[in-house]
C-alpha cells in the first residue's frame, strides 16, 4: 500500500489500519538488551537467591525488576537526571 493511500484510511478512521502494518519489523529504539557484568559478594547473590525463589523467577528477573523500579522511582523523584544522577539543570 503507497504511503498517501494508507495516511487517507488512517485519517479517516473508519478503518482498522492494524492489518496493513507489518509488525513482526517493530523495533523500539533504546530497548535493545545489552550484556553488563557485575560483580557482587556472596552475601548479596545469596539474598538475590533467596528472594528469586520465593518469587519463583530467576535472579537475572529479580535484578532487571529491581532495577527498573529504582530507576523509575528516581526518574520520578528528581526530574530528568544525566550522567551518574546529576541534574540536568
Amino acid at each position: 500500500m503507497k504511503a498517501k493511500s494508507f495516511d487517507r484510511k488512517l485519517d479517516a478512521g473508519t478503518c482498522d489500519v492494524m492489518g496493513d502494518l507489518d509488525l513482526s519489523t517493530l523495533r523500539r529504539p533504546g530497548q535493545a538488551p545489552r550484556r553488563v557484568s557485575v560483580s557482587l559478594p556472596e552475601w548479596m547473590i545469596a539474598s538475590l537467591d533467596r528472594e528469586a525463589a520465593r518469587l519463583g523467577v530467576s535472579r537475572k528477573s529479580v535484578i532487571r525488576e529491581w532495577l527498573a523500579e529504582r530507576l523509575e522511582a528516581e526518574a520520578r523523584g528528581r526530574g530528568a537526571t544525566t550522567e551518574l544522577g546529576k541534574s540536568g539543570a
